[in-house]
């Protein structure tokens, strides 16, 4: 895995330290007796935003976008949010309180001499959000922010996943390669789990041609290459991880469904953890551009042999200044499954040693 390691982190990280403080300072000028806004169960109105064409014709949607600040919002709503989509303004207050005093953590480990060395990166490799999320969920359909209940088929496949996490715990050793997920193995995130936020890595470029659109997601580095010609899917006997996509244009936005999915491989979730879906699965991807820097994506979910209905996943993607899409090679350094394999064996091999004495 790489996550970044920019000399730029410094200022980075100051003016995200400047600019929380002046949000938390704003909230508390606020006279106490002013009740806080009641925070909404719905988006607000949508801008409407013409965006650029590309030289045939098309909506120009090309640009890097980022969900970085989206990285901390669950995937399912807390209960205690009921259908709140959306924080309060003090919540929000807070949450940049928060952010503002890990990243001057970050920054006091960044320029302290002879920092702690640990088996793991140093805090600052990582990376965190810019800003306070507004979403209390990704999850807004249905209205409670939760995935739909599941068919008898979805629970059997969610009681064996639970079971095979057992591999990585220290009660049970994994016994080979395949105790270990997809993202693990270096060998994709799936579909979906390759632009749900996550730790790092969470740039999707857009580039676009004439008849095609090219998704290129950074973490696992998969291009999804998406044409938009109304050809029909290809035959259900051909099957990928990341499924056969095709596109149109409602208006101004891309729409794009996806489907011919390998049966049981990657689930709806960061990095593609969650319950496996099936080969009936259908993804439907909706982007549309609501400013100069921000696009709006929308992804249903619609797997009738694993969920009880569709269900809806939608948040904003932003293009950073600066921000670019750095090589992920995960092959080339994944020395923890190595390690934790041989690690495995040793201590098999010593356990049979001490039984014999």
């Amino acid at each position: 895995m790489s996550p970044r390691f920019r000399t730029s982190i410094l200022m980075l990280a100051v003016a995200i330290v400047f600019v929380a403080l002046a949000i938390v300072s704003a909230a508390g000028q606020a006279r106490p007796s002013t009740p806080a806004k009641p925070a909404a169960k719905t988006a607000p109105a949508a801008k409407t935003v013409t965006p650029p064409k590309t030289p045939w014709g098309d909506p120009d949607l090309q640009g890097i976008y980022v969900s970085d600040d989206l990285m901390d919002t669950s995937l399912e709503r807390p209960a205690e949010f009921g259908e709140r989509l959306y924080f309060t303004e003090d919540e929000l207050a807070r949450a940049a309180a928060q952010l503002a005093k890990e990243a001057e953590a970050d920054l006091q480990e960044f320029v302290r001499p002879n920092a702690r060395v640990s088996t793991g990166p140093p805090g600052h490799w990582g990376e965190r959000a810019r800003r306070p999320p507004r979403q209390t969920s990704l999850i807004v359909d249905p209205p409670n922010g939760r995935m739909p209940p599941l068919t008898p088929e979805g629970q059997k496949r969610q009681a064996e996943s639970a079971a095979r996490q057992t591999a990585l715990s220290p009660q049970r050793p994994p016994a080979s390669w395949e105790d270990y997920d997809f993202y693990i193995r270096c060998i994709t995130r799936g579909l979906a789990g390759s632009i749900l936020p996550s730790s790092y890595d969470n740039g999707t470029q857009i580039v676009q041609a004439p008849g095609y659109v090219t998704l290129l997601h950074e973490k696992v580095h998969e291009a999804r290459i998406i044409p938009l010609d109304k050809r029909p899917h290809v035959g259900q006997n051909v099957r990928s991880y990341l499924g056969d996509s095709r596109g149109h244009w409602e208006g101004n936005t891309l729409v794009v469904e996806t489907t011919n999915f390998l049966d049981n491989r990657t689930g709806i979730g960061r990095n593609g953890n969650g319950i496996p879906t099936s080969d009936a699965l259908r993804l439907v991807e909706r982007f549309t551009r609501v400013d100069i820097n921000t696009m709006h994506y929308e992804l249903t979910i619609d797997d009738p042999k694993i969920y009880t209905r569709p269900w809806k996943v939608a948040f904003p993607i932003t293009q950073e200044p600066g921000y670019e899409l750095f090589e992920y090679t995960c092959h080339e350094t994944n020395y923890g499954m190595t390690n934790s394999l041989s690690g495995a064996r040793a201590e098999e091999r010593a356990a049979e040693a001490a039984k014999q004495k």
